[in-house]
């Protein structure tokens, strides 16, 4: 059995900065209101001709140049994304082209925000069975296209962006205590109504735009995500105490804070990006990861909490050490 140990980390975000200001003149809203709400100052949004795969493709060429390895020492792509270039084939096999990957396989998996964690949790499985030696698990979404505009419960919320992990198989000697320890996950297809997409090819032919059912997708978060903390962490004898640090979903800072105080959990051991960054859906843990390894926070041996929570419903935890 082999443990998949992190190696690399990059993202990337988009050029273009809409601001709280940008959205009070084409919706209802101001500053304010939406900073109140859900602590986002500011976001993202990929241009017109900025594809999904281009932000995957720059997170992916960063993170390999974190692990010191090109594109051809990958053989496995796990693409986590709600916004693929195309129905088919998976944005997964346009990186894996641009990148010099040769074989192994590439795919994509759909999750929403809690895409990343799905994505983490498969290369795991193929690395510690054995069947990939050295894995790129990307979270990339262009989610700008998915909003209505007029909707300010939502287009407030969302914005672009990619981030990536290199994997590496290596025997518990090799890991020497590091890598992905456990990962769980859940979801329950009742509460598909309360976050969706109003559209699809085999329902609309349309691609649809977000719908939220925000106070109850709120009260979910909190408590799923604590649950699920909780399941993480019994499962392998562990307190909130060993946690060096969080680094959640970036959906709401009022969740995320919510969280942790259901927890116990100090804030100044969570990672938050989502002031800056808004809600980048299955992007927003490896991006946060990267500004955290980035500015020294996160080091070598440190304990780290991942969670998500997305439409489905989907949420799950991994504990990773780095």
């Amino acid at each position: 059995m082999f443990h998949s140990v992190v190696t690399g980390c990059g993202a990337f975000l988009p050029e273009k900065i809409v601001t709280n200001a940008d959205l009070a003149e084409i919706v209802e809203t101001s500053n304010e209101w939406i900073v109140e709400r859900t602590g986002i100052w500011e976001r993202r949004i990929a241009a017109d001709d900025e594809k999904t795969s281009d932000l995957a493709l720059a997170a992916a060429r960063r993170a390999l140049a974190s692990a010191g390895i090109e594109g051809r020492d990958i053989d496995l792509i796990v693409l986590a994304t709600t916004t693929p270039d195309r129905t088919f084939p998976a944005t997964a096999v346009r990186v894996q082209k641009e990148i010099g990957m040769e074989g192994g396989a590439a795919f994509d998996i759909q999750a929403v925000c809690s895409g990343f964690i799905y994505a983490l949790a498969v290369a795991d499985n193929f690395i510690r069975l054995g069947q990939a030696k050295r894995a790129l698990v990307i979270g990339a979404e262009t989610f700008s296209r998915l909003l209505d505009w007029k909707d300010r419960s939502t287009c407030v919320l969302f914005g672009d962006g990619a981030g990536a992990l290199v994997l590496e198989g290596k025997t518990e000697a090799e890991a020497g205590g590091r890598g992905i320890i456990s990962t769980h996950l859940h979801s329950d297809g009742r509460l598909e109504n309360i976050l969706y997409v109003d559209g699809g090819p085999s329902s609309t032919g349309q691609v649809g735009k977000v719908r939220m059912n925000g106070k109850e997708v709120f009260r979910q978060a909190v408590t799923r995500l604590s649950s699920v903390i909780e399941e993480a962490l019994m499962a392998n004898h562990l307190k909130v105490s060993d946690i060096d640090w969080m680094v959640p979903h970036q959906a709401n800072q009022r969740i995320i804070d919510g969280t942790a105080r259901k927890l116990g959990l100090s804030s100044d051991r969570v990672v938050s990006t989502i002031a800056r960054h808004g809600n980048t859906s299955a992007a927003s843990i490896p991006m946060a990861l990267a500004e955290a390894i980035g500015d020294g926070r996160i080091k070598q041996g440190d304990l780290i909490l991942t969670e998500a929570i997305g439409g489905g419903l989907t949420w799950g935890a991994a504990l990773i050490r780095w």
